[in-house]
């Protein structure tokens, strides 16, 4: 019996002329994906008409597949290399990609991105980037294509990954590789280019393989929605189906949103076959505790070190399918897991054509088939996740009357106006301005910041190890000398927090929180260490020797020079 292998869902955005087809192409045909046949049938083909051969045909000879019964979804390509297996999702159109993503029907853990580097970055470049975002994809690599009709071009790339970048920052989208590339003639493709000797990174077949599976249901944090409460002799079984994270007799648990501690004491069974002291995601089960709590319906039963989100009032991103607009202010029914609660649309931040993904501002209402970007206050507090962490408890469903009207993802709390970048884990926090970008200003002679559009990361958020004015390494680790308080980076994602006490050093490159590198290495560590413990005023002499001897703030940062210091645009800022 077969080891079973790892699939990883990609989905492939990009405007159709810029090569996406090309692209998606090329990879079928270089992992030798295709139906037999279907290389020799669509080369005649494109003969017969007079025609080159494209790559982007390929897809077309998956569809004739299908015509004749073969059973291939041309909306979700496969192919596999010596790592693991994809799927490709390549919706027609953004209406029923984000329909079916929304909804539950397809599932993307992973993006690529393409752009044209010939017309460089078009408006539905940066539509394709708001799609990500609204989905809260994390990883993604942005793909440069058609790297040959620029002669190959650093410069332009490098322009290119610029503009880009800075626009996907505004939507708090971090892309962990650009990658230069021309898919018709496979370059960078499967193996490094000899036309771009520049381009340090892998080719895409080898660059995909990095990505990071999602951790499985059975791994993550606890989430057991209460389905009933059933009464049996003395017992009262808590029933429901434990939709992530695993669960064992004797351990403590918490009962959200109501806050109550208690622990389990059995778990319950129809035979003797059945009995078991652990049970995990996926499995339908009855419980009961030690403690004769009122438990209800909806309930989530999680461990109290990794409770879910609790609040009467998020952040969602919603496809609305009904007969009649969703509108502002009127009250609908709300479904999350086994939760159902009466909710009013507080507010449509953006109304969203769901095919063009043109916008409108603070809408009144939301039309059939169309997204938006909305927040939701409940009549009492709700357990959820944020989608991004947990898609099970993340996302609902909107009853209109009696029928299922909208789906939706929740993307996050609703908090106050933030306006410095933050990390946060373990009870702690840190404020980052590694991630600003710094000027020379030739107006004024002097040194300027330019700040990054504030953002709270936490365990699992991919970082932005690329700015304007920056390039770290994917793995590294930051330290904030003055509250001591450290951070872990691994594969451009945030690791963990620590006070500085409880920090090890692993040997990699260490900034300080404003982005300068650290001169640490193993032999050196301690005599870092106890020079910090020493300084007690940061206005000191003392504090001024030790930035000087350790610190270098242009390791992995340039400051250009500009005529005047221009802000960010605000076009799809979220």
């Amino acid at each position: 019996m077969g080891v079973e292998r790892e699939v990883l869902n990609i989905v492939v955005v990009g405007h159709v002329d810029h090569g996406k087809s090309t692209v998606i192409g090329r990879l079928l045909y270089d992992t030798k994906s295709l139906p037999e046949g279907a290389i020799d049938r669509v080369k005649r083909i494109a003969k017969e008409k007079g025609k080159p051969f494209e790559y982007a045909y390929l897809l077309d000879a998956f569809e004739e597949e299908q015509k004749q019964g073969i059973t291939i979804d041309t909306t979700q390509l496969q192919f596999r290399t010596e790592q693991r297996d994809y799927v490709i999702i390549d919706a027609p159109g953004h209406k029923e990609f984000l329909k079916n993503m929304i909804s539950g029907a397809a599932s993307a853990e992973a993006a690529l991105l393409i752009i044209d580097a010939n017309e460089g970055i078009q408006e539905q470049s940066k539509r394709h980037g708001y799609i990500l975002s609204l989905l809260g994809i994390q990883k993604a690599y942005v793909l440069i294509n058609k790297m040959d009709l620029i002669d190959y071009s650093e410069a332009k790339f490098n322009e290119i990954k610029q503009e880009m970048n800075e626009f996907l920052h505004n939507l708090h989208v971090f892309p962990l590789k650009y990658i230069p590339i021309s898919a018709f003639f496979g370059e960078n493709m499967i193996t490094r280019s000899e036309k771009m000797p520049w381009y340090k990174g892998e080719p895409i077949l080898k660059a995909i393989d990095l990505f990071e599976k999602d951790r499985g249901l059975e791994s993550k944090p606890l989430r057991f929605p209460i389905q009933d409460v059933y009464k049996f002799d003395n017992r009262r079984i808590i029933a429901g189906r434990i939709e992530s994270g695993t669960l064992h007799v004797g351990d403590e648990v918490l009962i959200s949103p109501s806050n109550k501690l208690t622990k389990v004491k059995t778990i319950e069974y129809w035979a003797d076959k059945d009995k078991t002291d652990s049970i995990y995601a996926g499995m339908s089960v009855g419980i009961t505790v030690e403690d004769e709590f009122f438990n209800q319906r909806g309930e989530f039963i999680v461990h109290p070190d990794q409770a879910p989100l609790v609040s009467d009032t998020f952040k969602a991103n919603i496809f609305w399918m009904g007969k009649k607009p969703l509108v502002k202010g009127t009250d609908y029914k709300l479904k999350l897991a086994t939760q159902e609660l009466e909710c009013e649309i507080h507010s449509i931040v953006k109304a969203i054509d769901a095919t063009t993904l043109e916008t409108i501002e603070d809408a009144g209402q939301v039309k059939t088939n169309d997204v938006a970007e909305v927040i939701i206050r409940t009549k009492k507090q709700l357990c959820f996740d944020e989608f991004k962490n947990n898609q099970l408890t993340g996302r609902f469903v909107i009853v209109d009357g009696y029928d299922v009207s909208g789906g939706g993802i929740v993307s996050g709390l609703v908090k106050a106006w933030q306006a410095v970048s933050k990390l946060t884990g373990n009870g702690l926090e840190m404020i980052v301005n590694c991630f600003d970008d710094y000027f020379y200003v030739l107006a004024e002679g002097t040194v300027r910041k330019l700040d990054a559009r504030p953002h709270t990361f936490t365990v699992g958020d991919v970082v932005s190890v690329t700015g304007k004015t920056y390039e770290y390494p994917e793995d590294f680790d930051i330290i904030d000398i003055q509250t001591k308080v450290a951070a872990k980076v691994r594969k451009a994602k945030v690791a963990g927090f620590a006070k500085l006490g409880e920090y090890t050093y692993d040997d990699v490159p260490v900034i300080d929180s404003k982005g300068a590198y650290l001169r640490l290495e193993v032999k050196n560590y301690g005599e870092f260490i106890r020079e910090l413990e020493a300084i007690n005023d940061w206005h000191s002499k003392q504090a001024s020797s030790f930035t000087n001897k350790w610190l270098a703030f242009t390791k992995y940062r340039n400051i250009p020079v500009v005529a005047v210091l221009g802000a960010a645009g605000t076009d799809y800022q979220i």
